[in-house]
């Protein structure tokens, strides 16, 4: 009898020891690992990111339990983008997600061509060359566009619906950002019905500001259309300044900008933008190509109206453009 009770005991022992290691074998060998590459200008990326991983949650995916992030942060550097890119790579990463636009995605498709390439916040993917089309985008990369099919001729048209007098408007590029470039493009094409005329601004380096804010001023100017991107986001107090200084009414992208001063934003919630991005983490850790995944263009645009800015520049928002607005700031 003892010795039955014994050898249960014994057996009990190990089948609890065992368990463990048991539980271990059942673990995968290998987490997919996600790399992020982010420009890092704009200080509420920590809460994008955060954005990022509830939409992972969503799709049942927890960081350090169903996959691994590595990310890297260029802090407002571009140049150190080639550099972090190429580390992903030679983590490896199963996909890389890029955040900011053309910059940290040409920096990923200069460093690799195989891995997928997630772009969060893509400006114009086609019109930059980040993509073939929108509904074939070839290659390794796929995933959201900031930009709808005319949304900067919207932009340009709610600026003449709260600044009616306005005819003249400056539009800063930097031609090293294709994005901007093809921004004034659009812009042009889209002023004569609304009676504008586009004034081309060139800024290659923060030492022409003060130059081509002169031309500005030189060529009658009334307002001004912050073109974003990397260069203009890095600069847009400066920019803001100015246009604070000499009463020019300000459109931009970024919702950021309209914080910071800028009269009206007008794009997609970078929220949602963010959180599809990892829908198309999944669909790629399930063994989707890029190639075959259409980049997605938002299908709602948020309007943020600065009533402080507003009032600084003596305009009064029409009740109908207020109406419109998603948020209007005080």
């Amino acid at each position: 009898m003892w010795g039955s009770t014994i050898g249960c005991i014994v057996t009990l022992i190990l089948s609890l020891l065992t368990v463990p290691f048991a539980a271990e074998a059942q673990q995968p060998a290998h987490l997919p690992k996600v790399g992020w590459l982010d420009e890092g200008n704009w200080t509420d990326k920590a809460r994008l990111y955060a954005t990022f991983l509830e939409g992972l949650r969503e799709w049942g995916y927890v960081e350090g339990q169903h996959l691994v992030i590595a990310r890297r942060d260029a802090e407002g550097h571009l140049d150190r983008l080639p550099g972090l890119a190429a580390e992903l790579v030679r983590l490896p990463v199963d996909v890389i997600v890029t955040t900011g636009g053309v910059p940290a995605t040409r920096a990923a498709m200069q460093a690799t061509t195989t891995i997928p390439i997630v772009m969060a916040d893509a400006g114009n993917p086609v019109g930059t060359g980040l993509v073939a089309s929108l509904a074939r985008p070839g290659g390794n990369v796929t995933g959201l566009s900031v930009m709808g099919s005319d949304t900067v001729g919207k932009r340009l048209q709610l600026l003449k619906e709260a600044a009616p007098r306005v005819a003249r408007v400056a539009v800063l590029y930097h031609p090293p950002a294709a994005a901007t470039v093809v921004l004034l493009r659009e812009a042009q094409a889209a002023a004569p019905a609304l009676g504008l005329t586009v004034l081309p601004m060139e800024v290659r380096t923060p030492d022409e500001f003060d130059d081509q804010f002169a031309t500005m001023l030189r060529l009658g100017a009334d307002a001004l259309f912050i073109s974003g991107g990397p260069f203009g986001s890095a600069h847009h107090r400066r920019i803001l300044d100015f246009a604070a200084t000499h009463r020019l009414p300000t459109v931009c992208g970024p919702v950021q900008v309209a914080e910071a001063g800028c009269l009206l934003s007008y794009s997609t919630s970078p929220v949602a933008l963010y959180r599809r991005a990892a829908a198309y983490v999944d669909k790629i850790l399930k063994g989707a190509k890029p190639a075959d995944l259409p980049v997605e263009q938002p299908m709602k645009f948020e309007l943020v109206i600065n009533l402080k800015t507003a009032k600084a520049l003596g305009l009064t928002i029409p009740s109908t453009l207020l109406f419109q607005a998603d948020e209007v700031m005080q």
